[in-house]
Order: structure tokens, then sequence, then C-alpha cells
């Protein structure tokens, strides 16, 4: 079991939606929160929550799509903290363009923060956790990534990479006897704005996430060592689906409104 109570945590993309939520929940179980995120107005309110509720937490301005600002906030976190126990990699950015709108620039950005930072925030931290002797890296990836959705050619291709990702490590630290665990989390849209407009053909079996119960399920997750996170239940079905023909899984894809679930989508701006 992984146990919060005093335990250094890190979170990136912590100034709102679910990132926001982890935090106050796990300051409530006496972690003592190191929050990441580039809008610093958002982020000190986020302190200011757990500071009024009596938690700890400090926070770093860090754009996550930027190496040489991770490594500066690696910096300062290391000298100001030292090790870190539990990371959690939840930043995440989508912008929803058909492939031919999505300019290169985009594209790139997608990739750095959605895969290329998790890269980057694991080698700062894991020798640290690794001289202690323990710790938990938490990738926060996405349905899309097991089952992709047009529009969404960057995101959900960025991802399947946070998946690949993920699983590489597990078995990687498995091989190599590292006693650091991981938790991959692939949750179906989640309701904080990031994928406004987005929609369900079958809410009973695809529903729109409630960003306050997806943030406690994951923060039980990482409680009980949980290696995969899937939300909700019938995403799991995807992975028994592509044993499938293709133009046979294609038209499930079709009659569950997955692909048509981004037609309405808005967004939010970053």
């Amino acid at each position: 079991m992984t146990g919060f109570r005093n335990r250094r945590v890190l979170i990136t993309g912590a100034a709102s939606g679910i990132g926001r939520l982890m935090a106050l929940r796990i300051a409530a179980r006496g972690g003592r929160l190191i929050l990441w995120d580039l809008d610093e107005a958002h982020l000190a309110a986020v302190v200011g929550e757990i500071a009024a509720a009596g938690g700890q937490a400090s926070a770093y301005v860090c754009n996550l799509a930027e190496r040489v600002s991770i490594e500066a906030a690696a910096s300062r976190t290391l000298a100001e903290h030292g090790a870190v126990d539990v990371l959690i990699n939840n930043a995440g950015i989508v912008d929803g363009k058909r492939m031919l709108e999505a300019t290169d620039e985009e594209v790139e950005r997608t990739f750095a923060v959605n895969t290329l930072a998790h890269f980057r925030t694991v080698r700062a931290f894991l020798p640290g956790m690794k001289a202690q002797g323990g710790g938990h890296i938490v990738t926060i990836a996405s349905a899309s990534g097991i089952a992709a959705v047009p529009r969404l050619a960057d995101y959900s291709a960025s991802k399947a990479a946070a998946i690949a990702f993920d699983e590489s490590l597990r078995l990687e630290f498995a091989h190599d006897g590292v006693p650091v665990k991981t938790t991959v989390v692939c949750p179906y849209y989640i309701a904080t704005g990031m994928f406004e407009g987005v929609r369900t053909r079958f809410p009973l079996l695809l529903p729109i996430m409630q960003p306050e119960a997806v943030a406690g399920r994951i923060v039980r997750a990482i409680e009980r060592d949980e290696s995969r996170v899937i939300l909700p239940w019938f995403v799991r079905c995807a992975f028994p689906l592509r044993l499938l023909p293709v133009a046979w899984f294609d038209a499930l894809m079709s009659f569950f409104g997955i692909t048509k679930s981004m037609d309405d989508f808005t967004g939010r701006k970053h």
C-alpha cells in the first residue's frame, strides 16, 4: 500500500481539474504537496485552499511543454524538498483539430506536454526514488490512447505513447528489481471543460466522467498500488474488440458513438 501521510507528492497540472482535486484529497490524507502548473494565479489559489484546510503545499510555475522549464522546476524541487515519494504526471492538453487543421507547433506541443514531459519528470525524480528505496510513478493517460478518436490524432497518439511508457517502466522496474511502483490511468472524457462539447451515445455505458469521482478513484488506486485504472469499465471492451477484423471494429466504434463524440467539441483555451 502507498500511504500519503508525510509523503512528498508532486502533481503536474495541479492548478485546475482533476490535478487540483487530487491535490486536495491527498493533502487531506496528510500528504506534503508539490504542485506544478503554468497558471500561477490558480496554482496559488490551490495552495491557499490546502493551507486553509491545515495542509502543506508548495507551488512551482512550470511550462511542461519546455524541457528547460521542467529541468529548472525539478532542480528547485529537489533542492528544497529532496526526493519525491509520489510523482503524478497529470498535465495534459488537447486541441481537437482535424489532421489538416492542426499546425506542426500544436502537434509538437501536444506531444511535449502529454508524452515527453513524462520522460523528463521521471528522469529527474527516479534517481531519488531509487536512492531512498521506493516511490510511485503515476501516469494519467486516456481511454483515447486505447481506442483512438477522430479529431484527436495527436492527442490519442500522445496518450497511447504514455500508456506504453508506463508499461515499459513497470516491466523495466520488475526486471531490474527497482522498488518503484507504477499506476496508469485511462479515463473516458471528464467534465472539466477540457473536452467541452463532447457527447456520448450511451451514457450508461460510456458516461462523461465527473471530475470529483475520477480524482477520488485515482487517489484510491495509488493507495492500493493498482497498476492500471480504466474508467468506466466498458472501455475495457476495446481490448478484446481489437481481435475482430478492422472493419468490424470500426463499425462497433461507430455504433457506440465513439467516432462522432468529438463532432461538437469546443474545448477551452490553454
